[in-house]
């Protein structure tokens, strides 16, 4: 399969050390596999970055799943507003679990500000999981989380 990671530089060799902790997921490498997603998050980047868009494309094995420790959220749930939720807050910006890959729905842009509604007793966790889901439908992103698993993706030509 192609996945797609938007971003304002070419990506020769993923440094999982360069990853921003705090994410979805936890400290990881995000991707796509809708390239139209994954260059509207370039396009989001290259304003703040003051740089040209790029999309960095893989090919990754799906075969090879079957090797790794994989979790999968299919849909918005309460499991999945957790995870996220304390992959957010975590203080000290660890990653709190030990998947090789986990693929799940994007949270929204402005998830910031719920998790400071919910933190202030503002919002149910309820309503908390209903305003973090992506306002453009629900979208799927690949967190690679280990060096392991990031091998394994075979780098091809950006665009």
């Amino acid at each position: 399969m192609k996945l797609y990671h938007g971003t304002t530089i070419e990506i020769a060799k993923i440094d999982l050390g360069q990853s921003k902790p705090n994410k979805d997921f936890g400290r990881a490498f995000y991707l796509s596999e809708d390239e139209r997603q994954a260059h509207e998050m370039a396009l989001f980047k290259a304003v703040f970055d003051e740089m040209p868009p790029v999309v960095n494309v893989y090919e990754f094995d799906e075969a090879l799943l079957g090797f790794f420790k994989v979790k999968k959220f299919r849909t918005y749930s309460k499991e999945w507003a957790h995870f996220v939720y304390d992959h957010r807050t975590e203080p000290n910006g660890r990653t709190l679990h030990d998947y090789d890959i986990v693929y799940g729905p994007i949270a929204n842009d402005r998830i910031g500000a719920q998790i400071t509604r919910y933190k202030q007793g503002y919002i149910s966790f309820e309503e908390f999981l209903r305003r973090i889901r992506y306002v453009k439908g629900i979208t799927f992103q690949y967190a690679f989380c280990t060096q392991r698993a990031i091998d394994k993706l075979i780098k091809q030509k950006s665009v």
